[in-house]
Formats: C-alpha cells, structure tokens, sequence
C-alpha cells in the first residue's frame, strides 16, 4: 500500500500538461472492439483504469500493443467470447461499455455488475431499457449482466433520466443495428461528443452528439482508425482549484477551453483571475476567496466530477456556501475527513453547508474515491503542517502522474510505501 504525504503551504507556479480524458478513454478503448480493423488510439492516459480496459480486452481475444506511453494499438480481429470476468468487471464502473460494443460485435454479451467508486445506487436500468428497444434479450442474474440479440434493430429510445453511461452504452450497439435509432434526452458530456467522434472515425452514422437528441444510422461493418482522445476535463478543473486555494499562478496547457466554462465561471465567481488561450489556460489565485452555491448538473452545467474539489475550496472562502449534489446519493462521503483538517462542513442528504474557515490544519486522511481524493489532496496543498492521504488507488484510478506534474509546480508532496508490518498492526 502506498500513500502521498504533503507539507502543505506552498504556492503553485509554473506550467502543467493535461493527459487524454479518462471518462473518454473508457469508452473510446471497447469502442474499439466493434471495428473489423486495428485501431490507434492516441493521448490515452496512463491510469490504473485504463489497465483494467486494456486486461478486459486481452481476455476476450483482443491484440493490444503500446506503441508509446499515450498510444495503443487495438486489433480486435481474434476476440472469441462476449464474457468479461468478474474479476475483471469488478475494478471499474466502465466495465459496463463492453455490454454495449460485445453487443454490437457479437450479438451478446455477458458482465458482471461494475464496479467503481461507491457513489451511492447508480442502477443501470436506462442502460437495459436501451438494449431491449434495440431487439435485444436483457437479464440480470447472480451479478451478471446478460444480453443477446439475434439481430439488433434501430429504435427510438428516450431516457427516464439523463445518463452518461446508458448514452454510451446505447450508442455502442446502435451503430451495428439495422436502421436508425433515435436517442432523445442524451447526455452531452464532452466525452459523448469524443466517442462519436471516434465512431464516425470508424465509418459509423452519428449526428447529434453534444445535444439532447442523437440519431445514428446503423451499418455493416466498421474499418480501423487512428484517433487521438480529448484532454482530461476534470484533471484540468482539479489543477485550477489546486491554484486557487494555493493562491498559486498556473498555465495549464493541452486543455479545451470550451469543455471548462462552467468550472471557470464558477471560479471567477468565487475571485480567481483566468485568462483563456486556443488552448491552455491560466488561473491565478487572487488570494481572497468569496462564498458562492454550486448545483452539480449534467452537463453543461457543473460537473458533479468537481463536486469535493470545488466544496474544498469554498472552505477556505469568506462566508457561508452552499453545495448541491444532483447527481448521486453518497458523494459526501469525503466531507468527514475534510473536518479532520479542520472544515467546518454539515451535510444534510445531498445538500452540504460550507462555512468557510480560511486555512486547513494537515492530517492524516484517506481517499474514499477518485475526486474525494483529488479534493483531499488539494486541501493538503493549501493546508498548513503535513498532510498523509492513504487509499491513494483510488486516486490513481483517474490522474495520470499526479504527484510527479503537481512537484514540478512546486509542491512538496511524494508517495512513500507502507509497511507490510504496519499494515498489520492496523489490522
């Protein structure tokens, strides 16, 4: 086990680059499975997910070979079975998307339930509601998920509720099926907009991706591709909250500007100076920091992704913050180990009330998922005395070299092994 420990108090300045989009990559890589050629997949970020995709993908058959740090060559010629393991499945909530791509590809496919960060109940009905108006035979037993379809069949399918997930999984077996299907009530997160982008790369019949309505043309066959997945949207907005409660000067490359407006307004509200370039941007912090609601939204709105970040920060504004969380039922659970650094934070269901208390004390803390430990790791940075965040896999699972990029703005934080015998103790 390994954890990073932080001498907090440092301001951050300097220039960092943002890795390829991790809720991207994790479609975009089964996606591949759907085409009848090798495909090049560029900018793929290097993160414990994206192993966990890339053993999913070797264990059905597929070809995987990396051809530098960021780029992977994915032949899917030899995938001989439609089952993902549940050992495999368990990892990571994106697991799922094989349902979808195994499904367009082979007419079945078999995985266990995803698994993820606990974020509370995140049921994948819409995802099933889906793949049934497409033709297909859905069930669900002892943790598997099964679905099969002698032939899949365009159709017009609206959401109970926006869904990243269903979106995707729905597009990846539309795209094989005869006829046009009609997704109404879409997301229109940036990485929805990636994966068509790379569908069509493909030869497939996707418009409307980035509205609320995608209609996709299905066809035969799919030939191989090489395509280069977007910057990380959530690593940029962690790295401009990290310069803002530092009161730190960061131009922060390799990013679309566009994909952050709603973390950037956000920040300017709060009193943080940003400056927009064609494609990097740079964020200072000012040093005083007012209070300010956030609503977490589907997309454009504020990303729930940047939920703990931003709830960290507004602990060290002036005043009284609201945050609400429209997304998922448990993503407060970070809360309790921000108030060991000294927050001042009460949570009612999905609403948390931030009092702001102008500086953080380190502590020993712990992740208890990927953003809660980006949110924890900035409140070492801006905290004062030595912060150690234990559960750092969690961490891992989404920020490619995060200690090493946040060292190179100046950041006094390294991750150190623990003991096997201290572990025991603890025991």
């Amino acid at each position: 086990m390994e954890k990073y420990i932080i001498n907090g108090g440092n301001k951050l300045h300097g220039e960092v680059s943002i890795s390829g989009a991790k809720n991207a990559a994790v479609a975009i890589l089964p996606a591949a499975v759907l085409s009848d050629e090798p495909c090049i997949i560029e900018n793929v970020p290097n993160i414990s997910d994206i192993d966990y995709i890339i053993k999913i993908l070797l264990a059905i058959g597929a070809e995987v070979t990396m051809l530098n740090k960021s780029t992977l060559r994915i032949d899917p010629r030899r995938i001989h079975t439609p089952e993902v393991e549940y050992e495999l499945a368990k990892k990571m909530r994106a697991s799922y998307y094989f349902l979808g791509a195994l499904l367009g590809k082979m007419g079945s496919a078999r995985v266990s339930m995803p698994g993820g960060c606990d974020l509370g109940t995140r049921s994948i009905d819409q995802h099933l509601k889906g793949f049934n108006s497409l033709g297909a035979e859905c069930s669900v037993e002892h943790g598997m998920i099964q679905v099969s379809a002698e032939r899949l069949v365009g159709a017009h399918i609206y959401f109970d509720i926006v869904t990243v997930g269903a979106t995707i999984n729905v597009m990846l077996a539309a795209v094989k099926a005869d006829g046009m299907t009609v997704i109404e009530n879409a997301a229109k997160e940036p990485h929805i907009v990636d994966l068509a982008n790379f569908l069509n790369s493909m030869g497939a019949e996707i418009m409307g991706a980035g509205t609320d309505v995608i209609k996709i043309r299905g066809v035969k066959s799919l030939h191989g591709a090489q395509y280069s997945i977007i910057p990380d949207q959530i690593e940029a907005g962690t790295f401009m909250v990290a310069a803002a409660a530092t009161g730190g000067d960061i131009l922060i490359k390799n990013v679309i500007p566009k994909h952050l407006e709603s973390i950037t307004v956000k920040l300017q509200k709060i009193g943080v100076h940003i400056e927009e370039f064609d494609d990097s941007i740079r964020v200072v912090g000012t040093g005083h920091l007012e209070r300010a609601n956030v609503k977490t939204m589907p997309h454009p709105g504020f990303p729930t992704d940047m939920q703990p970040q931003i709830t960290t920060l507004l602990t060290l504004a002036e005043g009284t913050s609201i945050i609400t969380e429209s997304i998922y039922d448990s993503r407060f659970k970070y809360v309790d180990e921000l108030r060991r650094m000294g927050a001042d934070i009460s949570v009612d269901g999905k609403v948390a009330v931030v009092e702001g208390v102008g500086r953080l004390m380190g502590a020993p803390v712990r992740a208890t998922d990927l953003r809660a430990g980006a949110a924890l790791i900035i409140a070492g940075l801006a905290a004062t005395g030595t912060t150690e965040i234990e559960d750092i896999h969690h961490i891992e699972r989404g920020y490619e070299d995060i200690e090493k990029k946040l060292r190179a703005i100046g950041a006094d934080i390294k991750k150190v092994g623990v003991p096997e015998r201290v572990l025991a103790q603890a025991l």
